[in-house]
């Protein structure tokens, strides 16, 4: 009989379990209660004076817009992406699947590098886009597209497994009946998928939100115009203004506690679609 993790001794099931505790403690929950405690160490008053400053409410409405227009549009890419990978057979499949996993092998610095070199003043297309006077780089398309890049591989790849072990028994049934495509991926493939496809966006948003290094290379660092959250954050850390910078860092905190909980929230109730993508 084989050896499982069950038939080790209770000394070492304990072990590992406070090394484990230790570790998130250490390296999770004290940070985040550092966080905190710095935003609040001055008092309330101090801390929500730190979200009057103008430049601060501009970072969070910019944070919020780049988010409300990258997941929408990596929602419509995921769901179409996964659809083609999962239901269809066709040449340059296993490409597109690589290239949806390029976010995650590469750093977002070269990301946003990428896009200053194609877009920038001194970019393969900056001239032509000076000639329409329109300003990709170090203006908010830039950011838009610096997120979406870093972005986009979430939603896709917690629905094609899913779509992958669902297979097309459910489309062929409905195409038979006489249904057409599209009423058939209203009707029959969104319904089996909407639960990852809500878990794909929950970590799509968070990850919009917070992203630093691609958009930090496209924004510029222009005050009021192009600091997205986390860029706000290292701005005032910077000038020593450590409680309203921990007190964005609070925010940002509070949204990623929300997005967790949300996470946590649909693993419990719908916990055996969200197992079957963590098979694959």
């Amino acid at each position: 009989m084989h050896e499982t993790a069950l038939s080790e001794s209770r000394t070492v099931r304990w072990g590992l379990i406070v090394i484990a505790l230790g570790f998130l403690a250490l390296f999770l929950v004290l940070p985040l209660i550092a966080v905190f405690a710095e935003a609040l160490r001055r008092g309330v008053g101090v801390f929500v004076a730190a979200f009057a400053d103008a430049d601060t409410w501009a970072a969070i409405e910019l944070t919020l817009l780049v988010a409300a227009i990258a997941v929408p549009l990596n929602l419509v890419f995921g769901l179409c992406a996964a659809w083609a990978v999962a239901k269809f057979a066709f040449p340059g499949r296993s490409l597109l699947i690589t290239l949806i996993d390029l976010p995650f092998s590469i750093s977002p610095v070269v990301s946003g590098l990428v896009y200053v070199l194609l877009f920038g003043a001194k970019g393969l297309l900056g001239p032509w886009l000076e000639d329409w006077d329109f300003k990709i780089v170090f203006a908010v398309p830039g950011i838009v597209l610096a997120t979406i890049f870093v972005t986009f591989p979430f939603i896709a790849r917690e629905l094609i497994p899913l779509m992958q072990e669902q297979g097309t028994a459910d489309e062929e049934a409905a195409l038979t009946l006489g249904a057409s495509g599209f009423r058939t991926f209203l009707t029959v493939t969104l319904p089996n998928v909407r639960w990852a496809l809500l878990y794909g966006v929950l970590l799509c948003n968070a990850r919009a939100m917070g992203e630093f290094g691609a958009v930090s290379v496209v924004s510029g660092h222009i005050r009021g115009l192009t600091n997205t959250m986390p860029l706000q954050v290292e701005i005032l850390y910077n000038e020593y203004n450590f409680v309203a910078a921990f007190a964005v860092s609070s925010l940002l905190a509070g949204l990623a506690f929300v997005t967790l909980g949300a996470k946590s929230f649909l693993e419990w109730r719908h916990g055996d679609a969200l197992a079957a993508i963590r098979r694959h």
